[in-house]
């Protein structure tokens, strides 16, 4: 079954109804629930629906200079709903953190219908149980997340990109070493073998590190990037080349610590890849990994029936 309601108040009546029939709800489409509820650029907050498009809010933001600091792929058609169910974000996670980070409210409609509350509308605000947490990354298997709360951050100055490429992992590995023990502060460091065009992808393993802020400080980063090897212009366009290579699918990802981040990429082979090399998530086209024996599914099944005890919304899944 898939809702799409124009109103909160459908939202709570369809799946109050689903419940009490033990129905099974497969989607819930919140593109008729598309506002910006409240706006104060002073105050560097914002409330939405959580069926805007993402692009759609930042474009709004920048009219006033302030952006809400996540890059997520696909942004052009990806709702805050799905932003917030599947956590998800991009290359300047590294310096600007998750979508947890912005989040200071959340308005959520549960399984029977309940309309609950976590958070608030100002940044310091210990108010209740912090279960934004929880919901954030629960890809749609507890409730529905209807409204947000985010903090927001002005648009940098000036960003930068530079690059270096290795022909082997292990010299790129080398390299990111280098780039971590020294003063640079980069808000991208990404790593990935796409090469410089699609016809030719498996170049050489490219490091790509990002400056954003003032200008003087940006200029100043680059020139200590520079000394350290990484020369070249670069740009995000591995990202979009990337994820534009196979449009309404997902590819696999593999998640380590940083420190092990080059045995992950080695055990691809020849599988394109984009790594945020600073955070330890690796994106791939290919095979998924084994799932993990070690995660706690007894934890997770707990949380389910505690939310969502007729199972009305989709299972867990990883």
């Amino acid at each position: 079954m898939t809702i799409r309601p124009n109103t909160l108040e459908e939202i709570r009546e369809a799946l109050s109804a689903a419940n009490s029939r033990g129905e099974k709800i497969e989607r819930v489409e919140l593109g008729a629930l598309n506002r910006i509820l409240e706006y104060s650029p002073e105050d560097m907050t914002v409330s939405v629906e959580a069926g805007i498009i993402l692009s759609e809010l930042q474009r709004h933001l920048a009219f006033r200079g302030q952006w809400l600091p996540i890059d997520p792929p696909r942004r052009e058609h990806l709702t805050v709903d799905a932003l917030l169910s599947g956590n998800l974000s991009g290359p300047r996670r590294f310096g600007c953190g998750t979508i947890r980070d912005y989040l200071i409210g959340l308005k959520i409609v549960l399984s029977d219908g309940r309309l609950i509350k976590t958070g608030g509308k100002v940044v310091k605000n210990v108010a209740g149980y912090d279960l934004g947490k929880l919901f954030v990354g629960s890809r749609g298997t507890l409730g529905v997340m209807v409204e947000a709360t985010f903090k927001l951050k002005p648009i940098p100055e000036v960003e930068t990109f530079v690059e270096a490429s290795f022909d082997s992992i292990e010299m790129a590995d080398d390299f990111l070493i280098k780039v971590l023990d020294s003063e640079l502060t980069p808000v991208v460091l990404d790593l990935h073998n796409l090469g410089n065009s699609r016809s030719n992808p498996l170049k050489k393993h490219t490091v790509v590190l990002g400056f954003a802020g003032m200008r003087e400080d940006v200029a100043y980063q680059v020139e200590l990037a520079k000394e350290i090897g990484a020369g070249d212009e670069s740009s995000l366009d591995h990202e979009s080349r990337f994820w534009d290579f196979s449009p309404g699918k997902l590819p696999a990802r593999v998640s380590v610590l940083p420190s092990r981040l080059a045995q992950a990429v080695g055990d691809l082979g020849e599988r394109e890849y984009v790594a945020r090399a600073g955070n330890g998530l690796v994106w791939h086209w290919g095979k998924p990994a084994a799932e993990r024996a070690d995660l706690p599914f007894e934890l997770f099944e707990r949380v389910k029936l505690a939310f969502d005890p007729n199972r009305i919304f989709p299972e867990i899944f990883l």
